[in-house]
């Protein structure tokens, strides 16, 4: 599959098959594809936490869900979650989102997350990024440091949904050449 199919049918997906663990060698190809993203001065401001113990899983799950808000009941399906841990970013890094205020270690954590997900889909698996969960739980399960920042989980699993279409915008909606909304091209 080439890159441009792999994006088009990537999607977020809520529906796993809970009988159907994922390999562990597909979760340490996608560990390796998440190692090798880019980052701001190669700082690499990260530490991703697979979780895939059962019971341990089904405590992160629970930590997702809102469930009188509907928020991500489907959690406890995916067999694995991977939560994205902010780490401190290198001297490079750290001055020059100081100088130009820009917080490059979330933009970096952002990359991870994707090259989690597309890693995950190139392997035949879904994937879902949250944002929405309790992090003051998170970090009590995890055992993380109260002064760590828990950004994302990702949860992946085999996905049980199907291809939906994607709706996005127009390419000229959201892209203009050589200044802003310049839609002329001059």
């Amino acid at each position: 599959m080439d890159f441009l199919e792999l994006v088009s049918t990537r999607q977020s997906d809520r529906s796993f098959d809970q009988e159907r663990p994922v390999e562990k060698e597909k979760i340490e190809r996608i560990l390796e594809a998440a190692r090798l993203a880019p980052s701001a001065c190669n700082a690499q401001p990260w530490h991703m936490i697979v979780v895939d113990e059962p019971e341990l899983r089904n405590k992160v799950a629970d930590a997702t869900s809102a469930r009188a808000l509907g928020m991500n009941h489907f959690t406890k399906q995916a067999p694995v979650h991977i939560l994205l841990v902010e780490e401190r970013v290198n001297l490079s890094s750290g001055i020059g989102g100081w100088v130009k205020q820009k917080d490059y270690a979330q933009m970096d954590l952002g990359i991870l997350a994707a090259h989690i997900t597309l890693a995950a889909h190139a392997e035949g698996l879904g994937s879902c990024i949250l944002g929405w969960f309790n992090e003051p739980k998170m970090r009590e399960l995890l055992a993380i440091p109260d002064n760590k920042r828990v950004w994302l989980d990702i949860v992946i699993g085999y996905s049980r949904q199907p291809l939906r279409p994607k709706r996005r915008k127009s390419l000229p909606e959201v892209v203009s050449y050589n200044g802003y909304l310049n839609r002329g091209g001059k």
